[in-house]
């Protein structure tokens, strides 16, 4: 009489806290080894980070900056200065959506039940995403200040430069946890989307990133002083061009701590656990 052994699916083979650090750090050097060469295989997933500085730099210099520089006392060139930093910020807050709608794509191509099948961290595949969208952050920050140079932006204090592009990496690092949360509990990369542009809005145009807030409602300056990507904006002005910055920058700081702190373990439950 013969047996048969069924063998099951392998599923979440070792967790976390039974691989080693550097097996961690091994695993997350090959994903994100991973997701470059698919980068590198489909250029035009860079299309966003190459455009969006270009166009958005563009349009607020050229549409919007004579008027608002003039309101604001400083003309075209005065502008410039201000929305610069500014855009750094937006920069880190925008792409950082990218994460959550690429995750999502996975789950839904079944590369995510590969990863998963493996004996892998599972920390580590959510590491490397947010690793590669930060390499794609960065190369949209120096388009950024490419163009800006290109249009009249002075860069008078490199250290202070980098200490922006630093403190804005460290906020995206953060809210990229919150779209790998949207990215696995939402059913597509659309929804993720949908989501993604309903909270980047208000916080984008609700921000001294473009305009300064003095003229704006009391009600929505109230808003505008709690808001990161005012404090981040703000920062990056003062680091760069000139003004207070301790203030702003520990704000900044202590809402990417935050934000990590909650939402990085949030994160990986739900990888773990999605179904």
């Amino acid at each position: 009489m013969s047996t048969t052994t069924v063998t099951a699916p392998v599923q979440d083979v070792q967790s976390d806290g039974h691989i080693p650090l550097r097996s961690h750090l091994r695993h997350t050097g090959a994903l994100v080894r991973r997701n470059l060469l698919w980068i590198r295989q489909d250029p035009e997933s860079m299309a966003d980070a190459l455009l969006m500085p270009i166009i958005f730099t563009l349009l607020f210099v050229f549409v919007f900056g004579g008027s608002i520089g003039q309101a604001t006392g400083g003309g075209q060139d005065g502008y410039v200065q201000y929305v610069i930093p500014g855009m750094i910020a937006m920069m880190s807050m925008t792409l950082s959506q990218g994460v959550g709608t690429g995750f999502s794509q996975d789950f839904n191509s079944g590369v995510m039940d590969r990863f998963r099948s493996l004996p892998i961290g599972r920390g580590s595949v959510l590491f490397a995403k947010i690793s590669v969208e930060l390499v794609r952050m960065l190369f949209a920050t120096t388009v950024l200040m490419i163009v800006a140079v290109l249009v009249g932006f002075d860069i008078d204090n490199w250290p202070g430069l980098f200490a922006a592009v630093g403190l804005a990496t460290l906020f995206a690092s953060s809210i990229m946890w919150v779209f790998l949360t949207l990215g696995v509990i939402m059913k597509s990369a659309q929804s993720v989307q949908a989501m993604g542009f309903l909270v980047l809005f208000p916080l984008q145009f609700g921000s001294s990133i473009f305009a300064p807030t003095q003229s704006m409602p009391g009600w929505l300056q109230t808003f505008t002083d709690y808001n990161p990507l005012s404090t981040l904006a703000d920062a990056a002005r003062g680091l760069m061009v000139g003004g207070p910055v301790a203030h702003d920058l520990w704000v900044t700081v202590g809402w990417s701590l935050a934000i990590t702190a909650v939402m990085a373990p949030v994160a990986i439950h739900k990888f773990r656990t999605k179904s």
